[in-house]
């Protein structure tokens, strides 16, 4: 289903044309930092990392080889992501990744001492590839990490490690995150080291009392299948408890902070160490999530004090955890963004409680690219006039005018990762009709450094186009639409809408990859389709608050009833065919299939559903409760009901194929079965194909991607038949 408004985007096939807005400053990769004087960054290369500098034209300084990073006896390390002490002198590398749930979050842990050519491995004691998310403290002496839900310090002059935490087990979740923190969060790193790097704050989840869903494996024995069981707590159902310790690195012991409010009916996203070592700040959720609040925790005494407080009707989002927390005036401070005067801003909130606005204006900072606090100016991300598209802005701290940073020629999608100094940038670029192009550049000039010049292009063959239609509701429904090749106006095409609709990702985006279908084996544009997506009300847009919230307690009709108008309009246009028409869509897109197959057939008349949500109130709490609210009677969970597939299968008339992986653990299969059962009970005839023991990736196993698109291609070609006529 995934991820929130300003979180990391899910890995999933369906999702590739929608990358968070925040996603695209990941451009350069996990093996790129920024040195702190703002003008050499450092970036991992096949054997080795080198620094480069943007003064000198990109210079390449080689500062760990090949050879530096080859343990005796063994093979040379390969770097999956790594970070560097401020100075450069130590290296942390991660290696040997394993995925926990959606994320390679597991893995092997060595630091490179740059001055004595010296590596290091972490953890030795401890099984292979099970530490997670080491980091060095504050002087570099110690690096803290997770291993078996337990927090441990390792001292790297002496490597002695130390336990920080013994009680750890499977369910009871120390430095880390259950199922559902990490899916609908996006919560992984479960610790903070103390400024004076003294201490350590850490999570503490208490998963006991979760229901295991059980999946069933009968593929990886020939004989007998056995029990995978995921803790998972489904809508209405009571979340883990969760806690904040902070233990002492010299003694071990842990204090719990004295957080008010049930520590199962609320949840803690988000957690910091202020400027200060003797305070916390973090932000709590109710179980609804309408309401946030910000705590500063004083762990000498052990109290807390609200400095903030907001609410919404509809939900409060959790703040983005890229960004941790930006401190002004000397930790006096910070920026938060929020969206009670309709819109996503900035504003400057102080320990004290007060607040100032620094954004102003009808438009939606998208997400915060910098604070520069020397020069006086945060850049971000904002697109004003196009909600399909993302440019650079930088507005003073004390408010004012927003400026636009990107050139006026780039239309389309920018990313930026700003140097510490805010003189310097890796820029990327895309649009729907230019492949991905990257540059560094100085600011605020934006001038060329290095790279290939960004050069959009303008005169594509059979290029991607921007649309707008007004439903009869009179809403405005943005998208994009690639007609067939050699393009005659006097015939009528097949059409196939590619749709999400929830509030977890934005399909009519402005970037290289809109109107493509990678699930089809072949080029459809050739082979004479009409290729459309749109986003309705409740598609993470930058088009204000109103907008993106529209869908409480709507998903699976304002939605689909928005996508369905649309389509009606758009069946208006001459070339298009109305008796061909086709809707497909993955996780939250294939449960917005199935509804627009069930409540307009007369609209589409196949579909292709995969890996859907079959029925609301069996998918996880965080997630849906947030979007739906908390279903404690019959009241509360007629919306979940009224808005699922299952209610109206009774109503198919067209085409439908559904598939799913037997092992989802996201959305898992029993979503699959209970709408079998439907459509069974209504003699519904439909195609199913599931796909044994695979996630909501459908991707495990030899030649399972190439079985679903080439069955995803002839289920489409033999239904809605290509061509123009």
């Amino acid at each position: 289903m995934k991820s929130k408004l300003y979180s990391l985007p899910v890995v999933l096939l369906a999702f590739m044309l929608s990358a968070i807005w925040q996603g695209a400053q990941a451009q350069f990769g996990s093996g790129t930092n920024w040195a702190k004087d703002g003008y050499r960054y450092y970036r991992a290369f096949e054997g080795g990392v080198a620094e480069f500098d943007v003064r000198d034209a990109g210079k390449k300084t080689v500062i760990a080889t090949a050879q530096d990073l080859t343990p005796a006896g063994q093979k040379a390390i390969s770097i999956r992501r790594f970070t560097i002490t401020e100075d450069g002198k130590k290296i942390l590398i991660n290696t040997n990744t394993k995925r926990v749930w959606r994320y390679d979050t597991r893995g092997d842990y060595w630091v490179y001492d740059v001055a004595a050519k010296t590596l290091k491995q972490l953890g030795k004691d401890k099984p292979a590839s099970s530490l997670m998310f080491a980091k060095f403290s504050p002087d570099a002496s110690k690096v803290a990490y997770v291993s078996g839900h337990n927090v441990y310090v390792e001292d790297l002059a002496t490597n002695a490690i130390k336990a920080l935490t013994t009680d750890g087990t499977d369910r009871l979740i120390n430095g880390t995150f259950d199922w559902v923190y990490e899916e609908e969060f996006g919560c992984r790193d479960g610790f903070r080291w103390s400024p004076d790097g003294k201490s350590i704050a850490y999570w503490q989840i208490d998963a006991r009392k979760i229901k295991n869903y059980l999946m069933l494996n009968t593929t990886d024995s020939m004989v007998y299948s056995y029990v995978v069981p995921v803790e998972y707590p489904t809508a209405g159902q009571d979340p883990s408890s969760c806690k904040i310790g902070v233990v002492d690195i010299a003694t071990a012991q842990t204090k719990w902070l004295n957080v008010p409010g049930d520590n199962v009916q609320h949840y803690i996203p988000r957690m910091e160490y202020t400027c200060n070592p003797d305070e916390i700040i973090l932000q709590q959720l109710n179980r609804a999530q309408n309401e946030s609040k910000l705590y500063v925790a004083k762990v000498s005494s052990n109290t807390t004090k609200v400095i903030y407080n907001e609410t919404d009707k509809a939900w409060v989002d959790a703040k983005e955890e890229a960004t941790g927390w930006d401190w002004l005036n000397k930790g006096k401070e910070f920026v938060w963004a929020s969206e009670k005067d309709g819109w996503n801003h900035l504003y400057r909130i102080g320990l004290d409680g007060k607040q100032k606005l620094i954004t102003k204006g009808n438009y939606d900072v998208m997400s915060v690219s910098l604070i520069d606090e020397p020069s006086g100016y945060i850049y971000f991300i904002a697109s004003p006039d196009n909600p399909n598209q993302a440019y650079l802005y930088r507005i003073k701290l004390s408010g004012g005018k927003a400026e636009r940073l990107t050139p006026a020629d780039q239309a389309g999608t920018h990313g930026y990762t700003i140097s510490p100094n805010g003189t310097m940038a890796m820029h990327n670029f895309s649009n729907a009709n230019t492949p991905y192009q990257s540059e560094t550049i100085s600011l605020p000039n934006h001038k060329h450094l290095t790279g290939d010049a960004i050069k959009p292009v303008t005169d594509a063959k059979n290029p991607v186009e921007f649309f707008t239609v007004k439903t009869s509701e009179g809403v405005d429904i943005k998208g994009w639409v690639k007609k067939p090749a050699n393009f005659d106006p006097t015939k009528k095409y097949p059409v196939l809408f590619y749709v999400y609709g929830e509030p977890a990702s934005q399909t009519a985006k402005d970037v290289y990859g809109a109107g493509m279908n990678r699930m089809y084996t072949g080029d459809m544009a050739a082979d004479g389709y009409v290729y459309i997506s749109m986003d309705n009300r409740g598609a993470p847009a930058p088009r204000g608050r109103e907008w993106r919230k529209a869908i409480y307690k709507n998903i699976g009709v304002l939605n689909i009833r928005d996508q369905a108008l649309a389509a009606k309009e758009i069946l208006k246009w001459n070339y298009i065919d109305s008796s061909r028409v086709a809707v497909w869509g993955w996780s939250g897109g294939g449960s917005s299939t199935l509804n627009l197959m069930f409540q307009y057939p007369e609209i589409y008349k196949t579909g292709i559903s995969i890996a859907a949500v079959g029925y609301q109130l069996t998918y996880d709490n965080i997630y849906q409760e947030r979007y739906m609210g908390v279903p404690t009677d019959d009241a509360g969970r007629e919306p979940f009901i009224k808005g699922s597939p299952v209610t109206n299968a009774k109503n198919l008339k067209g085409n439908l194929l559904y598939i799913h992986g037997t092992g989802d653990d996201n959305v898992h299969y029993n979503n699959a079965e209970l709408l079998i059962n439907e459509l069974i009970k209504y003699n519904k005839q439909f195609e199913l194909m599931s796909y044994p023991n695979r996630t909501h990736s459908i991707s495990e196993g030899p030649g399972t991607s190439l079985h679903l698109r080439t069955l995803f291609t002839k289920y489409l070609r033999e239904h809605c038949p290509p061509g123009g006529r």
